[in-house]
């Protein structure tokens, strides 16, 4: 989780020193005032954070339904924030340290793939929100005669498909090419991909424009109802402000999917990426407390003495993070009604139309 990176360029740092001039509310909606899930004007506050991964300057809010549990930022980030906070993290100066997190999930692609296997045989599969393709590349080998798409906003998937690791790119808003895909795939993949998106009903209505009937919808997504959220408040990782837009407890997913068409046929709670809620919660709190370190969204690069101390302070607490893994395993040997797991996924598959 400690990736180093060349010092930015001048170039960089003042590009962002232009965009932050005009200050950060201008990257926010004005606030709703009801659920963007039921529509239900019952909301409370449940959290209030900062960006505490790339520590890009501004304060976020996430609220919730009263009545369906919904949990979504408001205000929300608006175009320009999302090009803002998004920049540079999955690809540009961050793009090295995010293909190498990605890489590091295989084990993570290899049991959503092991997941899905037993209920399907697909001869076509879009992998929507795709990024650099790792998880098509890893369920190529439990799925050898499975010709894998992928689509992505960002330049990424064309990577992935020169790579090999994808047959078709499709570079783009799933909802405005989902008229082009209707009927066309067998599977279509959703992993930790609703929660970033602006209206996730929409992505959910493109869904079924694009899985045949009789195909299958696999959603994997952050799970609001995992007992940590609460015990570890800003510090728990999914709530991964200021990406996260959405985030809907399964039995909300579950009611939508039915509406549109889908038999759920397989679910489960379930890790992103193994029990790791106290080593990610223990590694943010330090990443917090110590210097910055260097990147073009900060005025100017950290002093040797800063870089120092950061060096000390993460040296210091490795007791603490060695503690924080090892109760990670522990919890990992609770059962599901424990709700200590961080995600959950769903397999739905679409029911053919009637033919009346």
């Amino acid at each position: 989780m400690r990736h180093s990176s060349p010092p930015p360029s001048p170039e960089q740092r003042a590009s962002y020193r232009d965009a932050l001039a005009r200050g950060v509310d201008r990257f926010l909606h004005p606030p709703r005032t009801t659920c963007p899930w039921c529509d239900s004007g019952r909301l409370r506050q449940r959290l209030r954070t900062t960006d505490l991964l790339q520590r890009k300057p501004g304060t976020f809010t996430l609220d919730q339904c009263l009545d369906c549990g919904h949990v979504f930022q408001n205000p929300q980030l608006n175009e320009d924030g999302l090009d803002f906070y998004y920049r540079d993290f999955y690809d540009g100066y961050w793009e090295e340290r995010a293909g190498e997190t990605w890489a590091s999930l295989r084990k993570a692609y290899e049991q959503r793939a092991a997941f899905a296997a037993p209920h399907v045989r697909p001869k076509t599969w879009l992998d929507v929100g795709t990024g650099h393709g790792h998880f098509c590349a890893a369920a190529a080998d439990r799925f050898p005669g499975t010709v894998f798409d992928g689509l992505d906003r960002g330049e990424c998937v064309e990577l992935a498909a020169r790579r090999g690791w994808i047959e078709r790119a499709h570079r783009g808003l799933f909802p405005d090419l989902a008229p082009e895909l209707a009927d066309a795939y067998d599977v279509v993949s959703m992993q930790h991909y609703l929660e970033h998106t602006v209206q996730p009903l929409r992505e959910l209505q493109a869904a079924a424009q694009v899985v045949r009937p009789g195909g299958h919808l696999f959603i994997e997504v952050p799970d609001p109802e995992c007992r940590f959220s609460r015990i570890l408040g800003r510090w728990w990782m999914p709530w991964f402000q200021p990406q996260h837009l959405h985030l809907m407890p399964m039995a909300n997913l579950r009611r939508r999917l039915k509406d549109l068409g889908f038999t759920v046929v397989a679910q489960e709670r379930c890790y992103f990426n193994g029990p790791v809620n106290l080593l990610y919660s223990a590694f943010l709190r330090m990443h917090n407390a110590a210097p910055a370190p260097d990147a073009p969204w900060f005025p100017a690069a950290p002093t040797q003495l800063q870089k120092t101390a950061r060096q000390a302070m993460f040296l210091g607490a490795l007791p603490l993070i060695l503690t924080a893994k090892a109760a990670d395993r522990l919890t990992g040997l609770l059962p599901s009604g424990a709700r200590v797991t961080d995600a959950y996924r769903l397999l739905a598959r679409r029911e053919a139309l009637d033919p009346a």
